[in-house]
């Protein structure tokens, strides 16, 4: 996969912390339309990865682009959010004391300063998306409720659906299934792979049976680089990552 081809490309990308080595030469494609699921021991790398992948943490070598073109090393955080790149982090962030469908309506993407979302009248397009956004993420039943009464897989889907609703082109989730039940970690995997039809998705997850569900490609990182890849059967059946994670 060159470059050029890839949605996300990082290549040779290190980054230390006083000396300790969070990433080290790593290197990962992500195709246009692709899943993939990242996992790895405590300390591997996973959160810097995603924090150098959105602007938070710049790498002290190495190459990051996105959509072919466009280096990531030399945006922000915001810029880099407008580009389409959007960041699900472990703990949801919604308004509590707004209803599911208000959340939906202010994460949706139009041009409004602080005025304009006062004055902003939802036109027809915009009521249509944020039904759709709702059915993708199981909260038909539930737009209004108040935030704050949804159950933790509920608020964590909210969430994925306000990112949703800025349209990005890729989506980063951080261990999704943490703190679910055994319902909304099942559900959870098919609402992200409903997503990934339109969308690419890069799943961090310690949980393997939900790693299992997705059904997807898998990055084993360790110690800042990429230790084995490939389906799950093939990345599980790895003596080196038996030895480093899974055996654990």
């Amino acid at each position: 996969m060159t470059r050029s081809t890839s949605l996300l490309y990082l290549d040779g990308v290190s980054v230390s912390f006083d000396g300790f080595k969070a990433l080290n030469d790593l290197s990962m494609t992500i195709d246009p339309g692709e899943m993939r699921a990242i996992i790895g021991p405590n300390g591997a790398g996973k959160t810097t990865m995603m924090d150098v992948i959105t602007g938070k943490t710049r790498p002290d070598t190495g190459e990051v682009y996105f959509n072919g073109a466009i280096d990531l090393t030399g945006e922000d955080e915001a810029s880099i959010a407008d580009l389409g790149i959007g960041r699900k982090f472990q703990k949801p962030t919604v308004f509590e004391s707004h209803t599911v469908w208000d959340n939906l309506e202010l994460a949706l993407k139009a041009p409004r300063g602080p005025f304009a979302t006062l004055f902003h009248a939802i036109t027809g397009a915009e009521k249509t998306r944020i039904e759709n956004l709702l059915n993708l993420v199981r909260l038909q039943d539930k737009r209004d409720e108040l935030a704050a009464h949804l159950s933790h897989g509920q608020k964590q889907w909210l969430e994925i659906g306000m990112l949703l609703a800025q349209d990005p082109k890729l989506l980063l989730v951080d261990e999704p299934a943490a703190g679910m039940t055994d319902a909304e970690t099942a559900e959870t995997a098919e609402l992200l792979k409903d997503i990934s039809k339109d969308h690419s998705v890069v799943v961090v997850e310690h949980d393997m049976t939900f790693v299992r569900a997705l059904d997807v490609k898998v990055t084993v990182l360790h110690e800042g680089s990429v230790l084995a890849e490939g389906s799950l059967d093939h990345v599980s059946g790895d003596d080196r990552v038996v030895e480093v994670y899974l055996g654990r």
